[in-house]
């Protein structure tokens, strides 16, 4: 939203402007002579730059993030164990945590309940992901395997209509963009945070294509960065957990660029 605001922002200024210039431009050439028409340009010149400053700084005001502060951002979000109710929860109790720094107050069992689900093998074709939880989310006795983001941004958009934001597909600046704004993000990586070797990956044919998976897939709700590092809050483990950068954002591509985060408002 702070840069759509500063996109419009800004393209209504410079028209203005021109509107302006063109203006006095023509009063200055019929009155004045083309000394006065130097010395309109050069005022409304001037005049832009100034507009243009205010209004980025009114911008970063709004957005309640400093410039300075950009490239160190630390969100205190709930954290909240997927354990021992949910073995395979990691991406809906990650949804919870989101939702709660939303001041949405939803359980992880809920939304473990409510997460559309898919029959881990049906007619010899393995469940999809982008479609729903595989397999048995609560029992590791039986087969499972988990979820991806679009199954998980269609529930948090039951809990939050017009404001669910599917970063997915994106680079992962959309995901600091996020973090800057003072929002977590959802992501589905692995339990390393480091790239896997092809060799921890498998290939299922399901009843929409093939797709690849690894059962080393893990999802963990994003709260921050600095230059060298990503913190997260992690199902498995601690709060604010912190993973080597570029390590964390090539597991996250390895895994398809997954992410969801949400708005402050909606957007119909």
């Amino acid at each position: 939203m702070r840069r759509l605001i500063k996109h419009w922002l800004t393209r209504f200024l410079i028209l203005d402007l021109i509107l302006a210039a063109a203006y006095f431009t023509l009063e200055s050439a019929h009155n004045g002579g083309t000394s006065s028409i130097y010395k309109t340009i050069s005022s409304i010149l001037s005049a832009a730059e100034e507009k243009v400053s205010s209004a980025g700084s009114t911008i970063e005001k709004l957005s309640g993030v400093r410039r300075d502060q950009a490239d160190k951002i630390l969100i205190d979000a709930p954290h909240i164990r997927q354990n021992p109710e949910l073995p395979r929860g990691c991406e809906v109790t990650s949804l919870a945590m989101m939702l709660q720094s939303a001041g949405v107050p939803v359980s992880k069992l809920e939304l473990s309940r409510k997460i559309n689900k898919v029959a881990f093998l049906k007619n010899g074709l393995y469940g999809n992901p982008n479609e729903g939880f595989v397999g048995d989310i609560r029992d590791k006795s039986r087969p499972g395997y988990a979820v991806y983001h679009r199954p998980l941004a269609r529930l948090a958009a039951r809990y939050m209509p017009g404001q669910i934001v599917d970063l997915s597909g994106q680079s992962f600046d959309a995901v600091l963009d996020q973090l800057r704004d003072g929002k977590t993000v959802i992501v589905i990586t692995n339990v390393s945070f480091r790239p896997l070797p092809q060799e921890a990956f498998q290939t299922w044919n399901t009843d929409s294509g093939r797709i690849r998976i690894t059962f080393h897939e893990h999802s963990v709700l994003v709260t921050g960065f600095d230059k060298n590092s990503i913190y997260f809050n992690d199902p498995l483990g601690r709060k604010n957990t912190k993973a080597d950068r570029d390590a964390f954002i090539m597991a996250w591509k390895q895994m398809g660029s997954q992410a969801v985060s949400y708005r402050r408002h909606p957007f119909f």
